[in-house]
């Protein structure tokens, strides 16, 4: 779960089989996945079998419940006047879950969004 690469790879891999356990499979992470692209590839492959499904629901709110209680622990877990590079290091050794789900999510704006949060964490 904490690589969401892996999984549209696998998603891709399992689009070339059209079977009920696969259609199943596929249908769990399309509705439970959070990161939207793992979602949407799930969709479109659950469509291109001819399933009758719709749309990926979006999940409202954070996509990793209590995400900013989760970066305030590792920010006051840092030393004082620790950089963000440090941070975000942190971030991925104890909660690669989050930092992938983020990552994924956020595609090239992930960066802009961390460091943003990062600075206005505890003031």
């Amino acid at each position: 779960m904490s690589n969401w690469r892996e999984r549209l790879d696998a998603i891709d891999e399992l689009a070339q089989w059209k079977h009920a356990k696969i259609i199943d499979v596929l249908t769990n992470v399309m509705n439970t996945d959070p990161v939207v692209k793992v979602q949407d590839a799930a969709y479109r492959t659950l469509k291109k079998f001819g399933e009758n499904v719709d749309t990926p629901p979006r999940k409202k709110g954070d996509a990793v419940k209590g995400v900013n209680k989760i970066l305030l622990r590792i920010k006051k877990s840092l030393p004082e006047g620790h950089s963000y590079e440090e941070f975000k290091e942190k971030l991925k050794k104890m909660r690669l879950d989050v930092y992938d789900t983020y990552e994924g999510n956020k595609g090239t704006d992930f960066d802009k969004w961390l460091e943003n949060t990062w600075a206005e964490l505890n003031k």
